[in-house]
């Protein structure tokens, strides 16, 4: 038995000599440390993989919106100026109110008159463009008045309006056309003067006019029109437009008269591309 345990013994120190040193044992790494260095390779592989993926979107951005403004710096906007002028014509317009005595009436007649149209812009690519307006027309005017006791009076008048439009215009053809019909729409301010000439005829006891009135307010534009090419930097223009706005002849009328004012113009003259 001693030897039994001599044995035992011995066999046990040789496998502590046997035994390799701690540096040359591989240890057992536990599953859950390999799930936490997967998790880590995949997170940085999704991290790498959104940060290109972002750089690259942003690069795409980037390149596309210096592409646009170098195509904007690229494409040619010329400007131009010019001037038409033509006939201006003014709506009509008339009243009546119910008295005691019968029915009171008035109304305004407008006489063709004269306009004329200085213009500045630029056309904007191929089929747009963009264009201040000073515009000036006069009108005569014949201004009538009946009240229900027999009073009554007409009028003679001229009236005046001068406008400051700024309007966005969109071409039908491309700028190297010969021809360019086009439609354009816009907004400013106006300004209406109106003096008396004189008075035509009168009867019994009337309430006139003030000699002069005057007033300013805002106004809509639109007009229609065609370019058409005469030489390398001139062009025809044709233009048809209307203002619509607030009328105050018809608030200076006895009974007064609810019509909002329209102002017709038919316009040929030259426009200098430069």
């Amino acid at each position: 038995m001693a030897w039994f345990g001599h044995s035992r013994s011995g066999h046990s120190q040789c496998r502590e000599r046997k035994a390799f040193p701690p540096s040359l044992v591989r240890k057992k790494t536990p599953a859950s440390s390999h799930k936490v260095v997967k998790a880590d390779r995949e997170s940085n592989s999704q991290a790498l993989e959104g940060i290109s993926w972002g750089s690259m979107r942003t690069l795409l951005m980037l390149f596309s919106f210096f592409s646009f403004l170098t195509a904007t710096a690229c494409a040619s906007v010329e400007p131009y100026a010019g001037a038409i002028g033509g006939l201006a014509t003014i709506s009509a317009d008339a009243g009546a109110q119910a008295t005691a005595q019968g029915l009171s009436l008035s109304s305004y007649s407008p006489s063709n008159g004269g306009a004329l149209d200085v213009f500045a812009g630029a056309h904007l690519r191929n089929y747009f463009g963009v264009q201040g307006n000073f515009i000036w027309n006069q009108n005569d005017l014949v201004l009538n008045s009946s009240s229900s006791t027999g009073a009554f009076y007409r009028q003679a008048r001229s009236s005046s309006q001068h406008a400051g439009i700024l309007d966005f215009l969109l071409y039908f053809r491309p700028r190297n056309s010969w021809i360019r019909p086009y439609l354009g729409t816009g907004g400013g301010v106006i300004h209406l003067s109106s003096r008396e000439d004189h008075v035509i005829s009168s009867s019994g006891t009337v309430v006139l006019p003030p000699p002069t009135f005057s007033s300013t307010r805002a106004v809509f534009r639109s007009h229609v029109g065609v370019d058409i090419r005469i030489s390398r930097k001139l062009d025809l223009r044709y233009s048809f437009s209307e203002f619509i706005g607030k009328n105050d002849i018809s608030t200076h009328l006895l009974p007064p008269a609810p019509r909002r004012l329209a102002n017709f113009q038919n316009l040929f003259g030259f426009v200098v591309r430069f």
